[in-house]
């Protein structure tokens, strides 16, 4: 995966100012396009589009400062107006276009490269499962985007959660893992930015097409399933093993992700408050 990414580094290098489209970076790299997008940010940081944007820019400065015209470098980097190029360099770097050449003073934005490294070696452990077409059941709403910490809208949504709808999910439950699961799906910027918001449903799985008491049914075709058992404080121990499945686990696998929502359980410890077993759920695919 690591010299994939540096391919697709120089592949983007290459073609910065033509019309460079998502699609055709995932294309060139052999995978989804949901698969490289998330991939990539989770190792930067950076969001495949704002890493394109500022390379151009941070190019188009140096053609600023050998003398090239605004309007020229604006056009050349695929900017359909003087003005939207203006402010985007202004924006990024505190200076107009035209003060450039005058000042002699330039902002730069290097390429990146991708390199293998070891430091604080962790053990994931996990399996792999196949399963069959199966429903998300239950209920669901719309909530902020939030990697770390508890979110408290979610924190409501299961408290909302009344009687009846309970002894629903209860009768309707008939596929494992049976226990109550966290979905999450249809996110603003496809999760790559903490940013937006996403559809939670907290609920279970079910062979079921026709449920009751206002619970909503999310359909998910018959996929393999990366899974990762996880056991600590909750929910920090719950989030790091999701961090490392896409900054550590995916990049070297033989796997990339399908565009289906991923869920988790977790069930509390009795004793020990605050900590949790959890197992998450990724939906994968074997890379060819």
């Amino acid at each position: 995966m690591v010299k994939t990414l540096n391919h697709i580094i120089e592949f983007i290098e290459v073609h910065l100012c033509e019309d460079l489209t998502l699609e055709m970076i995932a294309h060139e790299a052999g995978v989804s396009d949901f698969h490289f997008r998330k991939i990539f940010f989770f190792l930067t940081g950076s969001t495949l589009s704002e890493y394109i944007r500022m390379r151009r820019l941070s190019e188009a400065g140096k053609d600023l400062l050998s003398g090239m015209k605004v309007t020229d470098v604006a056009f050349k980097y695929g900017y359909e107006s003087l003005d939207g190029f203006t402010r985007s360099f202004r924006t990024w770097s505190t200076m107009l276009p035209s003060d450039v050449y005058k000042t002699r003073t330039c902002t730069s934005y290097p390429k990146i490269s991708f390199t293998i490294s070891v430091a604080g070696g962790f053990t994931m452990h996990y399996r792999i499962e196949e399963k069959p077409a199966f429903n998300f059941a239950g209920v669901s709403k719309r909530v902020p985007m939030q990697f770390e910490g508890v979110n408290q809208q979610i924190v409501e949504l299961a408290q909302s959660i009344t009687e009846k709808q309970r002894e629903e999910l209860h009768r309707i439950q008939n596929i494992e893992p049976r226990k109550v699961v966290n979905a999450s799906y249809e996110a603003d910027a496809c999760f790559v930015k903490e940013e937006g918001e996403l559809t939670h449903l907290i609920g279970v799985l079910t062979t079921e097409t026709h449920v009751g008491e206002n619970l909503q049914l999310v359909s998910v075709p018959a996929l393999f399933w990366a899974v990762f058992p996880n056991e600590g404080p909750f929910p920090e121990t719950l989030q790091q093993t999701m961090a490392n499945i896409y900054a550590h686990w995916l990049p070297s696998s033989n796997y990339e992700l399908v565009n289906a929502p991923s869920f988790s359980w977790t069930v509390f410890d009795e004793n020990r408050s605050g900590y949790a077993k959890s197992e998450i759920w990724v939906p994968v695919k074997a890379l060819h």
